[in-house]
């Protein structure tokens, strides 16, 4: 990433034809070069139309134009945005002034946010939030993004910082003033607050697995022998012909995707190829596949044909199991991908189980934040024993210390270079 000390442009809405597009300048010469194109700039923080102009004077287009002052921006830097008409040739015109303006240069990809991290408008779990918060797909994602974006994540972790500075003080003036009196309980107090801590530090590790799940979406694997209805089910559930249809054992020989939205959230349904022993070598595949996707799905929906159970070792992949073809058997609760018969009951079935693992998510979702927590732990754990221990009081405050630069850490507050450049890479240039 270039110093934030340039003025950096770039479009901020999606390239391509549109009704309208949105050009953002920030930087120490927004304003200044913002008005050699369209005059007298509006008040900042509010919004006027002007006609924007070349260098040389020719009429680009009649745009709305804001302007931010710094500190009222996203990136805290003096801002101006440029709505114009979203026409390809409006837009590369208007970059193409902006590059040959002195002092200016194209965004590189989560520019924008990166100075709005370095200018303290976020930190850095409230950077992730936003990335989660663009590609949020279901309202289950985009309700989880919304409250890391608003800080309330970010409350969390300062929370437990504060609980551990606290600590660390008991632990350091016992260091500071081991020749004076003090009063009795310091240790029991700090234990106190470590173990609460810890606590909570576990509770939030615990619900990243299941958070995680929200955030990319649920996998649904649908299992069972061949010709059962996997495939007509998922056609049936996406409403298209997603996978191919036939009564010839084997077809499916890999796993085929479908993604579709269900109680908020996002899910993907793998439809497997049928469970049999085989001599083709590569149907034997697609059934390794098949018992590998399975097993690693969030849930598994097991097709039997009418009359037929599931055997003990293929129960265990199942969590959800339905007879089919009930439009041939009118079986009590067989379902029919074709008449539709059980269907809303199995989907409601499969939405319930999904919310369930939901709830038990917590807010926690980024891997890095996780490692960091998880080290974070380690340091607490080793404060309780050497407390346990009587050891030096060197050493507990030490393990504390460390543990509370782990957070520090987490929020972007130390130099960790090369973790913001693999954060901000993330996002899109006009991000």
């Amino acid at each position: 990433m270039s110093s934030a000390a340039s003025t950096i442009f770039a479009l901020a809405t999606a390239p391509g034809r549109a009704g309208v597009a949105i050009i953002r300048v920030s930087g120490p010469e927004a304003f200044t070069v913002s008005e050699r194109l369209v005059g007298s700039l509006p008040r900042p923080r509010t919004a006027g139309l002007r006609r924007v102009r070349s260098l040389e004077g020719e009429v680009i287009d009649e745009a709305l134009v804001l302007s931010f002052e710094a500190g009222g921006s996203f990136t805290g830097e003096p801002v101006v945005e440029f709505h114009t008409h979203g026409s390809l040739a409006v837009v590369d015109k208007l970059l193409g002034e902006l590059a040959s303006l002195p002092g200016l240069r194209p965004a590189e990809a989560g520019d924008f946010t990166r100075r709005a991290f370095e200018n303290g408008r976020l930190d850095l779990v409230q950077v992730e939030g936003l990335a989660e918060l663009i590609e949020a797909e279901t309202e289950a994602q985009l309700s989880r993004a919304q409250s890391v974006f608003a800080g309330d994540l970010s409350k969390k972790f300062q929370d437990l910082r504060q609980s551990l500075v606290e600590a660390l003080s008991l632990s350091e003036a016992q260091i500071d003033f081991s020749d004076e009196e003090l009063p009795d309980g310091l240790d029991e107090a700090m234990r106190a607050k470590i173990e609460a801590v810890e606590f909570l530090v576990r509770q939030l590790i615990d619900g990243a697995g299941a958070a995680r799940a929200v955030q990319r979406g649920f996998e649904v694997a649908i299992v069972g022998p061949p010709n059962v209805g996997k495939s007509t089910l998922i056609n049936a559930i996406t409403q298209r012909d997603t996978a191919l249809v036939s009564d010839i054992a084997g077809t499916t020989r890999d796993v085929i995707e479908a993604r579709v939205s269900l109680g908020g959230h996002l899910v993907t349904f793998l439809d497997t190829a049928g469970l049999r022993d085989t001599e083709d070598t590569i149907e034997s595949a697609g059934v390794g596949r098949a018992y590998a996707r399975a097993r690693a799905a969030d849930l598994r929906l097991f097709l039997c044909n009418p009359g037929e159970q599931p055997d003990d070792e293929i129960r265990k992949l199942g969590d959800v199991v339905r007879e089919t073809k009930e439009d041939l058997t009118e079986a009590i609760g067989a379902i029919s991908a074709k008449t539709g018969a059980g269907m809303p009951e199995l989907m409601a079935e499969i939405s319930d189980r999904l919310k369930e693992k939901a709830n038990r998510s917590g807010p926690m979702a980024s891997r890095r934040q996780e490692e960091r927590l998880k080290a974070c732990q380690d340091f607490l754990n080793a404060a309780l024993s050497a407390l346990a221990a009587h050891a030096p009081e060197e050493i507990v405050a030490e393990e504390l210390r460390a543990a509370v630069r782990e957070l520090d850490a987490i929020l972007g507050k130390v130099d960790v270079e090369e973790v913001l450049g693999q954060v901000f890479s993330s996002f899109c240039i006009g991000k």
